[in-house]
């Protein structure tokens, strides 16, 4: 079959490689379902995102948004390469402590905060960007941070999915312009003393213009709030969401347009506005991981009937959730099998006791029970939203590095759904 190979993947003799390793060697050795990581190409997503806005902006902080993938190998990998850290709960800033990262390279981003959130992050000692009025009262009543920023909900969101979009009318996430001019003048009042400007406003966006409107919004806020209350951005952070191809006919995002007019917009502001130079952030997630990674899965049976040829593959939505909950596409490849003719349409559907346990329909060749198969761009929101649905334990996670492979996370087994369960008393 005809392929065009991004990111890690190669073809020898037929077998797909990830990072120069034959996909039929890690199934050997680990089993599946498998998710096997590139370590090159999360360096090489990273290095490409940074180095474009360095091109465009003088001061640039690039937040990892953990909850993409929250493996802490993938964390000290984006450590090293001087990346910061975005966590949205208590959890992920206990593992970007855990994989090393300094409080002070992390910003807690939380929605429908609690009061044991808020004491937490205060304890570890990390800057926190608050999503409601309540939240940063509740805040003060704990601690008056030196640094507060707030999530402006700029009217306006993207995103490939409506579960994905987080601004515009009747989003929860975010504070309007007035009630955000609000938090900032109590902060100042209380003797907070640098501030941080934020949004966020989809994932999975592949245009640019969302982008743009939003974030002059955002910057109208930054110029009332200095001309109003009289405070200065620290920085000013355009959140996450830019979009990957998932299909092979999807174009890339235009990441050089994308940072140039970025740029250019906070630089126009700051000139005219006089802003004092804030610091420019940004949370990819996806961007960075996504196509790092290959989730390997086993065909346990094929069946064909009036409704079609089934391929049935023991991983499901409890592997890989995004195709049942947002209705994703991702491009699955015949592993073992690359240099055979597309002869079948099939659908490719997974073990659990669930109509919807469905990857999609798709053009293969003559595929057996044994053959195995392999689903791309898997590293964003893959095992970071993996589930023990139908009692099946969690798949391992390999690690690949120039052709060296390493388990970074055990497969699960059935002792591991017992887990924190015991028996009521009264039942023994």
């Amino acid at each position: 079959m005809n392929q065009r190979f991004r990111g890690p993947l190669g073809n020898q003799d037929g077998i797909l490689t990830i990072g120069g390793v034959a996909a039929t060697e890690l199934f050997e050795k680990y089993g599946t379902p498998l998710y096997v990581t590139d370590e090159s190409t999360i360096r090489s997503n990273f290095r490409a995102l940074k180095e474009a806005f360095k091109r465009n902006y003088g001061k640039v902080r690039i937040y990892y948004s953990m909850k993409a993938n929250s493996n802490i190998s993938i964390l000290r990998i984006l450590l090293s390469e001087g990346s910061f850290l975005d966590a949205t709960s208590p959890g992920e800033i206990y593992l970007g402590l855990k994989a090393g990262f300094p409080s002070h390279r992390i910003l807690y981003t939380g929605t429908s905060v609690s009061d044991e959130d808020l004491e937490f992050a205060v304890k570890m000692n990390v800057a926190i960007n608050v999503d409601s009025r309540s939240q940063f009262e509740r805040l003060l009543k704990i601690k008056v941070p030196d640094l507060i920023s707030v999530r402006l909900n700029p009217g306006v969101g993207s995103g490939h999915h409506k579960h994905v979009v987080t601004g515009g009318v009747g989003s929860k996430f975010g504070l309007t312009a007035r009630e955000a001019l609000e938090v900032y003048r109590m902060a100042k009042a209380e003797g907070v003393s640098k501030f941080g400007f934020h949004m966020h406003i989809g994932s999975g966006i592949l245009t640019i213009e969302p982008y743009l409107t939003a974030l002059k919004n955002l910057l109208d806020l930054v110029v009332e709030a200095k001309n109003i209350i009289g405070v200065k951005p620290e920085f000013i952070d355009i959140g996450g969401g830019v979009g990957v191809p998932y299909r092979p006919e999807d174009p890339e995002f235009p990441l050089n347009e994308f940072t140039f007019e970025v740029s250019r917009l906070i630089k126009e502001y700051d000139a005219r506005h006089e802003l004092g130079g804030p610091t420019l952030c940004v949370e990819p997630g996806r961007f960075i991981v996504c196509d790092s990674t290959v989730l390997l899965t086993k065909i346990n049976d094929v069946k064909v009937s009036e409704a079609g040829r089934f391929i049935g593959v023991d991983a499901g939505f409890n592997i890989l959730i995004r195709p049942a909950m947002y209705g994703s596409y991702h491009e699955i490849l015949p592993a073992s099998k690359l240099n055979e003719p597309v002869i079948h349409e099939c659908y490719i559907v997974g073990p659990l006791c669930e109509s919807g346990d469905v990857f999609g329909r798709y053009r293969m060749p003559h595929l057996s029970e044994g053959d195995l198969l392999a689903i791309l761009n898997a590293g964003a929101y893959g095992f970071s939203m993996s589930s023990q649905y139908n009692a099946r334990p969690r798949p391992a996670e390999v690690l690949v590095k120039n052709g060296s492979h390493e388990v970074v996370r055990e497969r699960e087994g059935f002792d591991d759904l017992l887990k924190g369960q015991r028996m009521a008393s009264w039942l023994r």
